[in-house]
């Protein structure tokens, strides 16, 4: 596994070894040995979590506050998607900033976002199956949101205005600055 650290410190993008023949592939795509150490950490993940999602859809940036914050580690089973994470850590050089990378089931890359990060994503395929492990378990009283067109952010999701489709609960999250007052 290759691990390339983004712009935002402690966010990796990983890629597989992709072993092929005329039967089809195979690759590891988690080792907890080899994770930590690509990484520089110890993350012990306690829940995995998939959605469903059509060509459009935004899903908004959602985190998680407190004793409660998650990291995720996130890909594509089937599909195309646009994952973006956003640091939301005050004492950051990156604090406000984003980074986004296609996530396909043809590329096979990964996203590690760690905690005190948001992170969301929009559907470019058709369809798309998407899967994540997170290092602490939902809390709904700890849940919190940022709106996808958010001027701050300035998030391209790559979704036409006219084909986007949000959630209503999405639709109604608060604004980057006043998320995080």
């Amino acid at each position: 596994m290759k691990y390339t650290e983004t712009k935002l410190k402690g966010c990796f993008v990983l890629e597989p070894n992709l072993f092929e023949d005329n039967r089809g592939h195979f690759f590891e795509s988690y080792n907890k040995a080899q994770f930590d150490a690509g990484i520089g950490a110890e993350i012990n993940f306690v829940q995995d979590n998939q959605s469903f999602s059509v060509k459009g859809v935004i899903r908004a940036i959602h985190y998680q506050i407190g004793k409660h914050a998650q990291a995720k580690l996130v890909r594509v089973l089937h599909g195309t998607v646009l994952d973006v994470a956003v640091d939301l850590r005050k004492d950051s050089p990156t604090f406000g900033e984003h980074f986004a990378v296609e996530l396909s089931h043809e590329n096979k890359k990964q996203l590690f976002i760690p905690k005190g990060f948001g992170h969301g994503f929009s559907v470019l395929s058709d369809k798309a199956d998407f899967f994540y492990k997170c290092d602490n378990y939902y809390n709904k009283s700890a849940e919190r949101g940022i709106i996808y067109n958010d001027a701050h952010l300035a998030i391209d999701w790559k979704v036409a205005k006219n084909d986007i489709i949000i959630s209503e609960k999405d639709m109604k999250l608060l604004s980057f600055k006043e998320a995080l007052i």
